[in-house]
């Protein structure tokens, strides 16, 4: 995996930019990854999503969500934004609560699932997007009155105030809900994940977790006939 391998979408801070207002909040590290093969996950997939929800399970089962240590980053963001994370809740967060209910991690489709694997293990909120529907170049700002998109799983998700991802057709990303525009499909040859992260999260920490991502998407994405390559970045860069 390579630091800025030339990956074509969102290549340091020419395409992907935090601005003024949002850098003393938020930090990303982003992960591309191509050619992949987005369709029903693998049985090695399927058996790291069962394991790490039974290990989170495990640990956690007596604890409140507030209780736990790894949460406190996610919910520092969304203060951070002026969020109450205890009612817009992150994205990682939703699905630990799954998992303590016993639900186990969703399947869906291999790229969503194992970014919903990542979210889980970092307790970090993880966008994910299908690098051809994006228009460079890509800006993470608040999100401003009236923005909204039509989300995946929602009819609207409203923006203002909210850490968002813009790119030149308008917002399509935020830590808790992405948009349907770029979301990932059995179409999707290049993806690209953004972990979401407070301004003071550790910055080798951060690393460590594009690094397991893409190789993640190594080992559970490929379309049998090349093999994925790879890349990442931090923004802000230092």
């Amino acid at each position: 995996m390579h630091d800025n391998a030339g990956c074509g979408v969102w290549e340091r801070e020419t395409l992907l930019r935090i601005d003024d207002d949002a850098r003393s909040r938020v930090r990303a590290g982003v992960m591309h990854a191509s050619p992949v093969a987005v369709r029903p996950a693998g049985e090695a997939l399927v058996s790291e999503m069962e394991t790490t929800a039974a290990r989170m399970l495990s640990t956690h089962a007596d604890q409140s969500p507030g209780a736990i240590p790894g949460l406190a980053a996610a919910r520092e963001l969304y203060r951070a934004f002026g969020m109450d994370p205890t009612h817009t809740r992150p994205s990682s967060e939703a699905l630990l609560r799954r998992v303590l209910q016993g639900k186990g991690l969703p399947r869906i489709l291999n790229g969503v699932d194992l970014c919903n694997l990542c979210a889980l293990r970092f307790l970090l909120p993880i966008g994910l997007y299908d690098a051809a529907s994006v228009a460079p170049p890509v800006t993470l700002r608040r999100g401003r009155p009236g923005e909204t998109y039509a989300g995946i799983r929602k009819d609207e998700v409203h923006l203002e105030g909210r850490p968002v991802l813009v790119d030149a057709r308008g917002p399509f990303g935020n830590p808790t809900s992405d948009s349907l525009r770029t979301s990932v499909s059995p179409s999707t040859r290049a993806l690209v994940m953004v972990i979401f992260a407070p301004s003071d999260y550790a910055r080798d920490v951060l690393k460590e977790h594009v690094v397991e991502a893409g190789a993640g998407a190594a080992r559970h994405l490929a379309d049998g006939t090349a093999a994925v390559v790879t890349s990442w970045h931090l923004v802000p860069g230092e």
